[in-house]
């Protein structure tokens, strides 16, 4: 199967292709196979990607799709104040298809808004049906999706016999692969972290971890030897520089989710820092109860604040922070992250001329300045056109809509919290 995408501007994200004002991208059984100014192949599928962008998809490497159902929720929230709400209070009324429909659509919702790799962080460890329906759920939205089975929130039972058992049925998967969500020693002993990165070498999978506030973490499990290039640290506000260099020499991986860290109130978002000491941040939504779920205004947050503290960045560093690092991050840059011919065909294709980015310029500029999702007009992942002309391919969003308000308020109605934007939760410390 061949698809030709003629007309666009090129964004490549791969310095040897470069960009083109006017590029054509060939696709041959879902992998990238000639990106020029003009292709000719008279038995290829053609899209027409005039007044469009092509560029490869983002990658998304760490949100917690199971809190979907509670959108926007939490925007007035401290980091306390959601944790008492979403692991408190809410997760220990959620079934496994509660789990489902907030996976399904949080998958989906990122997919609409061109995150074609997605690192699904899932910490509400329950039981076993539990885990099934999140991966279920990402085996149904049609992208590439990773998904890092960690411990619940403060949960200090192993999750070793968990892990291999999910990692048995996803072995050898295709567009559904996993990674570790490790606990880290801000949350368990160095004993637990050890064995948990054994297990992960022993699979083979990458791992993530929150490191949050308080600094040490870092320079405790490089004392310990367990600094890998495999893991990824996500947030790590409370680093020191020492840290981030650490972080760099041992090459492991930085998630930053600025819009999440600064409205928590985690501290300023550690871009400036990170590449000072050597190390490719890179950047991810978290949690929507909180924030947006889409990657341009996360990019946006990101740049303006890292330019107003020390007037750093271009724009195309941050489209690479979301594209070809976030891909390295994950250990898919082989595979995504850039139109590079050899790799799968994970690319969007951004309209032009909306009249709220026309008349485009600088694409790059225009895609981290004013971009929104209203933009993604066609998205591909593998080579398979999940969405077209501005429209999800073979979803029946009122079915699924239907189903998550269902869970929502069930779930709130045995919480006894309200949904009129009133409630408060209490951190345990109070």
């Amino acid at each position: 199967m061949k698809t030709l995408l003629t007309g666009g501007t090129v964004v490549s994200m791969d310095p040897a292709v470069g960009d083109l004002a006017r590029g054509d991208v060939l696709i041959e059984d879902g992998v990238i196979v000639e990106v020029a100014e003009r292709i000719d192949a008279p038995d290829a599928e053609v899209i027409d990607a005039n007044d469009r962008i092509v560029m490869p998809g983002f990658v998304d490497n760490h949100r917690h799709t199971w809190q979907t159902a509670f959108r926007g929720i939490g925007a007035d929230w401290t980091f306390a104040e959601w944790a008492a709400a979403m692991h408190g209070t809410v997760k220990p009324h959620y079934q496994p298809e509660d789990v489902y429909a907030g996976t399904l659509l949080g998958r989906l919702e990122a997919l609409h808004s061109g995150v074609t790799t997605m690192l699904d962080w899932y910490h509400v460890a329950q039981t076993p049906q539990h885990e099934d329906a999140a991966v279920a759920a990402l085996r149904d939205a049609p992208g590439r999706s990773i998904y890092c089975l960690g411990a619940g929130w403060g949960t200090p039972a192993p999750v070793d016999a968990a892990v291999r058992r999910v990692h048995a049925d996803l072995a050898g998967e295709g567009l559904v692969t996993m990674a570790f969500g490790l606990r880290g020693p801000e949350a368990t002993s160095m004993d637990t972290v050890a064995r948990e990165l054994k297990l992960a070498a022993e699979l083979g999978l990458r791992t993530s971890l929150h490191v949050d506030l308080v600094g040490g973490a870092v320079a405790d499990l490089r004392a310990h030897g367990l600094l890998r290039e495999t893991t990824t640290f996500v947030h790590g506000n409370g680093l020191g520089d020492d840290e981030l260099r650490m972080l760099a020499d041992a090459g492991s991986s930085l998630s930053i989710s600025p819009d999440v860290e600064l409205k928590m109130g985690f501290g300023w978002p550690m871009i400036g820092r990170a590449l000072a000491a050597g190390l490719r941040p890179t950047l991810s939504i978290d949690d929507v109860p909180s924030v947006g779920g889409d990657m341009f205004s996360t990019m946006r947050t990101a740049f303006a604040v890292q330019r107003g503290l020390d007037g750093g960045l271009r724009s195309r560093d941050l489209l690479a922070f979301t594209t070809i690092d976030a891909a390295t991050s994950c250990g898919l840059d082989a595979r995504t992250g850039s139109l590079t011919p050899g790799k799968d065909a994970d690319i969007i294709l951004l309209r032009t001329d909306d009249l709220t980015v026309f008349p485009v310029t600088d694409p790059a500029a225009t895609i981290v300045s004013a971009g929104h999702p209203g933009l993604v007009d066609t998205v591909l992942v593998a080579g398979h056109v999940v969405k077209r002309d501005g429209i999800l391919v073979n979803v029946d969003l009122p079915v699924l809509r239907t189903r998550l308000l269902e869970s929502r308020n069930r779930i709130a109605a045995a919480a006894g919290i309200p949904l009129d934007g009133t409630w408060l939760p209490q951190p345990e410390s109070t």
